[in-house]
């Protein structure tokens, strides 16, 4: 077969990070797999593994006039067997572009926590949750499959060693290293790191305690000046930003406990690391026997109630601080859980499996779903550029990293 997988973006992050990893694996079986997306930070990593790379047009428009008459030329010159988008915004260029006009077979991934109404009816879908997967046949006219998003367990192993990165910033043995790996980003995250950052306030009072945060993005700034206050304020370094890495096995390695959301989470638990789930309104659970049936339905990720994420994330923390055997055995039973259930050679199976199943079936792409999903995705576009909302967008941003920046006194957990 020849495929071509269109990631979303090409930044350092789990979304795509799982295309690139299911490309290869696909690509192993002896097919002919081409990325194409927006250069980005990841395209070393794609070039790495072998795989061939198409750059794609950089317009800011979604879906993209550009790039949809990319994708037809493409399909013409490589003759592709099938198109294979993560997200809706990809999703509708290569439907436009090569699907609905040229009929060449697309599949569309969506790991975001919504099926968005942009999406065509009559394009199969993977899903990465059980729960979306439900409510995205409810909706969908075409095929819809669950595939959880996949980890190379391989790589992603015990074994692998963190000293170097434990000695790289200044954390002693006997020090508990609390590992967060995630994009600095402003929606579905800032709620999350600033929370981590709070509940390493109250817990430096018991404990000599240090976080590393690995990753980058437009939240920075602010999240370092709240937690430099903090540094001062306890005259050490509680927390630290080590930056984006491309590799971040040395920090999930280094880590006595490791905090996070989705693929970050599921990578940490592969290393054998315990982990703290996080995620919105103060959501956080530690993966456990107890969890396990939450987080295999819902995502590894959860909406809370608002109430103090920093609170109980310290508590959750400190439990695992203080409990050297349970560390062990909830970083065993993370790492047989990943082994068992998310491994990236399981995928690599699925997806080929699925890959067939679309090229046999050959979906029809009716007329109406081409303009219901272009006035609706036009209708979007039009908002999105409105002067109003982008300004009420970005003072939205701007009050939300200067809330990250304040920092409120807890005291510490009992």
């Amino acid at each position: 077969m020849r495929i071509l997988v269109y990631p979303h973006e090409l930044v350092i992050g789990g979304s795509p990070i799982n295309a690139i990893d299911t490309a290869a694996q696909v690509a192993s079986y002896g097919h002919e797999v081409i990325i194409y997306g927006i250069r980005g930070p990841l395209v070393p990593y794609i070039e790495k593994l072998g795989l061939r790379y198409i750059a794609a047009n950089e317009s800011p428009y979604r879906p993209s006039p550009g790039r949809i008459h990319e994708l037809a030329s493409i399909v013409r010159r490589e003759k592709l067997d099938l198109i294979h988008a993560y997200e809706w915004s990809t999703c509708l260029d290569a439907f436009y572009g090569a699907a609905f006009w040229q009929k060449v077979p697309l599949l569309c991934t969506v790991l975001s926590m919504q099926v968005q109404p942009f999406v065509p009816p009559s394009v199969p879908l993977i899903m990465g949750t059980q729960k979306l997967g439900t409510e995205a046949r409810k909706r969908q006219q075409a095929k819809v499959w669950v595939v959880e998003p996949p980890i190379d367990t391989k790589n992603d192993s015990p074994e692998f060693n963190g000293a170097g990165f434990r000695k790289s910033i200044d954390v002693l043995e006997r020090v508990p290293l609390i590992a967060l790996v995630s994009r600095l980003a402003i929606d579905l995250k800032l709620d999350a790191l600033v929370q981590a950052i709070d509940a390493m306030e109250i817990l430096s009072l018991i404990h000599p305690v240090k976080l590393v945060i690995v990753g980058d993005g437009p939240a920075r700034a602010a999240l370092e000046a709240r937690a430099e206050r903090i540094n001062k304020s306890r005259r050490r370094e509680v927390i630290r930003f080590a930056g984006a890495m491309l590799d971040p096995r040395p920090a999930y390695a280094a880590a006595d406990i490791v905090v996070g959301m989705g693929s970050s989470a599921m990578r940490a638990m592969a290393m054998g690391k315990p982990v703290v789930v996080q995620g919105e309104r103060g959501f956080c659970k530690t993966f456990s026997p107890e969890s396990k049936d939450y987080f295999l339905r819902e995502g590894f990720y959860g909406v809370g109630d608002g109430a103090s994420g920093a609170k109980q994330l310290a508590e959750h923390i400190n439990s695992l601080i203080v409990n050297a055997n349970e560390r062990a055995v909830l970083g065993q039973y993370g790492r047989e859980t990943i082994d068992g259930r998310f491994s990236l050679s399981q995928a690599g199976d699925l997806h080929l499996d699925i890959y067939r199943q679309v090229l046999e079936e050959r979906p029809r792409y009716p007329a109406a779903d081409a303009f219901k999903s272009a006035y609706l995705a036009l209708m979007q576009e039009v908002r999105n550029h409105d002067p109003r909302r982008k300004r009420e967008r970005q003072l939205r941003e701007f009050s939300l990293l200067e809330a990250a920046r304040s920092i409120p006194a807890y005291p510490a957990p009992k």
